[in-house]
């Protein structure tokens, strides 16, 4: 699929004009963004329903709200990041001066996901725009409410030659993006699956990429903890979203002994946020698609339902599950679930607790509910995740002033803050010397005298 050559020519050419370089035109483009975001925050949330019933409260926290958090947050020390690094000069080197310049890299490519296809694609665009670039963005096309309103919002707010949206099935529309064109940076949120594909044509182009994707993210609970506060928050995060969220705990490893409690108190919770009925709850998030929910709902035939396990094919919703007799060989282990289904297995030892973990290595987030610091101490030091919580869930996404990203099969680079203009950004090197004084140490004819101040110098 051939793709009109004019998106990716005409951002190159506005690129190379210089015009997104100075603070002042970076810094105006933020404002306008954050406007024009608020002028339509209410068709924004409206799209979010009609997509999958995300409920109204859910949809500003995790999709505007944060949003608004990362444009402020950019706007307030945009200045600073943008200013020459100072950096010490080597002895041998004296008289010179040493600096880091941050450049923008020039035209890019953002790909979003679904399951916030508001946040997750625009947040993103905030660094890129703030590190100085030109971008080409692409929603899902499995949320076409949100995919519209976001062509609206950056058609009314951008230049089409600095800022354009294009639109279409990833497979196709987005695979003809990354093959024809040799984009500055490619950021693409999704699943590890297509995550390997999308790195491998960018190779041809040595496009650099950053890839957030996903993995099954464990929520570790030890004995030495409060129960009742750690079940409330693993199904809060859990059920977010209705799980369709790449950080949610993707299943519980709690202490053996804690086993019958966590789920009697997970129950608790599950009926005081969602009702006696969770399939008709305002509260509950429905199900992006036909074909997740098909995914979803096969998964109910593993282990042994404990909690819910009831659902609405029509409205494609599901009730807050909890599984229980799980075992890593079943499918609902294989595989990353999104969605509101949670798996609850035991441990007993410290070292078949990393075991369990490193059976699906690399998860994108981890969560340690503990009191106990040198098990807190253990589990992160023993377990390579992206980022994560002690006693809590999701919560770590929100400091603007952290990195978020993956490691391993979750993920490639990172960003948020300060890391979202790194990333869109070049650090290029300068060393400037004065010309009034040529020390002859270092040109021909070499000498034994020059050799020993050499060693001296490098010593």
């Amino acid at each position: 699929m051939k793709r009109d050559k004019s998106i990716f020519i005409n951002k190159r050419t506005f690129f190379d004009s210089g015009a997104t370089k100075s603070y002042d035109f970076r810094i105006e483009q933020l404002k306008i963004f954050k406007k024009a975001i608020t002028q339509n925050e209410s068709k924004i949330l409206d799209a979010l329903y009609k997509d999958f019933k995300k409920p109204r409260f859910e949809a500003f926290t995790s999709e505007v709200g944060f949003l608004y958090e990362e444009i402020n947050f950019a706007i307030k020390h945009l200045k600073k990041w943008m200013k020459p690094d100072k950096v010490a000069t080597p002895l041998v080197l004296e008289l010179s001066k040493s600096k880091i310049v941050k450049e923008p890299l020039g035209v890019i490519l953002i790909i979003g996901p679904w399951n916030y296809p508001f946040q997750l694609l625009l947040s993103p665009l905030v660094g890129a725009i703030a590190a100085g670039n030109c971008s080409v963005i692409k929603p899902s096309n499995e949320t076409p409410h949100v995919a519209k309103i976001v062509e609206e919002i950056i058609n009314q707010t951008f230049d089409s030659n600095y800022i354009s949206v294009v639109q279409g099935p990833g497979r196709t529309v987005g695979n003809a993006l990354i093959e024809e064109f040799n984009w500055n940076h490619i950021f693409f949120t999704g699943s590890p699956q297509v995550g390997k594909q999308v790195a491998k044509m960018a190779a041809n182009h040595l496009s650099p990429v950053t890839l957030e994707l996903g993995g099954k993210s464990p929520a570790i609970i030890d004995e030495n903890v409060d129960i009742d506060i750690a079940a409330k928050r693993v199904v809060f995060g859990k059920f977010f979203n209705a799980g369709q969220t790449c950080v949610c705990p993707d299943y519980v490893l709690v202490h053996e002994s804690k086993k019958q409690e966590f789920i009697l108190k997970a129950k608790k919770y599950i009926q005081e946020f969602y009702g006696d009925n969770p399939l008709v709850s305002k509260d509950l998030t429905h199900i992006v698609n036909s074909k997740r929910f098909n995914v979803l709902s096969n998964y109910l035939n593993d282990g042994k339902i404990v909690h819910g396990g009831k659902f609405d094919e029509e409205n494609k919703v599901i009730e807050p599950t909890l599984l229980d007799d799980i075992t890593f060989d079943m499918k609902v282990m294989q595989e990353e679930i999104f969605g509101p289904i949670l798996p609850i297995l035991t441990w007993n030892t410290k070292e078949d607790l990393i075991d369990k973990v490193r059976k699906n290595r690399y998860p994108l987030a981890c969560y340690i509910f503990t009191e106990n610091k040198s098990f807190k101490k253990f589990i992160i030091n023993r377990i390579e995740f992206g980022g994560g919580s002690v006693n809590n869930t999701l919560v770590h996404l929100v400091n603007p002033k952290l990195p978020f990203g993956g490691v391993g099969n979750s993920g490639m680079g990172n960003y948020h803050g300060k890391y979202s203009f790194e990333t869109f950004s070049h650090k290029k090197s300068i060393l400037e010397s004065p010309t009034k004084l040529d020390l002859p140490l270092r040109y021909p004819p070499y000498s034994d005298k020059k050799m020993k101040i050499g060693k001296w110098f490098f010593k």
